[in-house]
């Protein structure tokens, strides 16, 4: 007996331009959102925050929306999910495009690690940010008990360092006018120092650098807690606006992505990488880049990761191209 004809699959009901209205009421509300997203309030949970650190995601869910036009073979859908593709291309696009392989390597390649107070191996850490072979190296998280570890292992390539608190700078180039920055919140008492400022005597000239780590930001009940780290943010900025050098380098973890708005007093004044998304943070599962390399009179070159440490950041890594 040959077999019985199967029955047809149910077509989607309506028209081409009918079907997948919900899809594209999503499409338009994801393009709004990466278009404007700096109209996003903060208050009172810091809703602008959470959605501007996750910004780059939103390019999966275009693509989430545009598969889900075609099954549902939805005119109106496909056509609205042009909206969130255009907008996140216009956002993010440059930041994937390839370098140049002709280009001879100049500047200074530069480390940003976060290097834990809880990391397990800190000669081992240290020995793999030097086998980048960068020019200068930051760390946060420097402990007294770590602290030995780090400067022992990297004395032999970077003769130069400072500390200051929980974070310093190892360099191959001399450092001279060290000085501690004081980006503390109200209420932080003086013990908390997480920022510093040098000059690094470097081939191209002298270039001011600041490390500097940022107070974290929460997720709690009652939203996004990153009050301190804006704070925070607005005094690392005042003292970028002192600064008396042209070319300015600023290293750290910022606890916030180059989007976030709390972050402007910064990324109104330095310019980010102009290639690579590299998301530091976390280690096992990377979802956002809050480990920052920034310049000013200086491009940062394409960011990228560098393989895991012991700590729960992973480092980044920039070459520094004086203006």
């Amino acid at each position: 007996m040959g077999e019985r004809p199967r029955p047809p699959l149910p077509r989607p009901r309506g028209s081409a331009w009918r079907r997948g209205r919900v899809l594209a009421a999503t499409a338009v509300l994801t393009g709004g959102l990466l278009l404007f997203h700096g109209a996003v309030p903060d208050s009172p949970v810091r809703l602008g925050s959470l959605l501007e650190s996750f910004l780059p995601w939103l390019g999966l869910v275009t693509a989430v929306l545009l598969a889900l036009a075609l099954l549902r073979r939805s005119a109106t859908a496909a056509l609205a999910a042009l909206l969130p593709l255009v907008a996140w291309t216009a956002h993010f696009g440059a930041l994937l495009r390839p370098g140049a392989d002709h280009e001879r390597p100049r500047g200074l390649l530069v480390v940003q690690h976060n290097a834990s107070d809880e990391n397990p191996d800190p000669a081992g850490t240290a020995r793999a940010l030097a086998a980048a072979g960068p020019d200068l190296i930051a760390l946060e998280e420097l402990l007294p008990p770590a602290l030995q570890a780090y400067e022992d292992a990297l004395a032999p390539e970077f003769p130069y360092h400072a500390v200051r608190g929980t974070v310093g700078i190892w360099s191959r180039h001399p450092l001279t006018g060290t000085r501690q920055i004081d980006i503390r919140p109200e209420g932080v008492d003086g013990s908390w120092n997480r920022a510093l400022r040098t000059v690094v005597r470097t081939p191209y000239g002298d270039l001011a650098a600041y490390v500097a780590h940022l107070p974290s930001v929460r997720l709690g009940a009652t939203g996004l807690a990153s009050a301190r780290r804006d704070e925070s943010a607005g005094l690392l900025g005042a003292a970028l606006d002192a600064e008396d050098q042209d070319r300015v380098l600023l290293l750290g973890d910022l606890n916030g992505t180059v989007d976030d708005g709390g972050l402007a007093p910064l990324t109104s004044r330095l310019d980010g990488p102009d290639r690579g998304f590299a998301f530091s943070f976390p280690a096992r599962l990377p979802l956002a880049r809050i480990d920052q390399i920034m310049a000013a009179s200086a491009t940062v070159g394409p960011i990228r990761t560098l393989p895991a440490t012991g700590s729960d950041h992973l480092p980044v890594a920039a070459r520094i191209t004086p203006a």
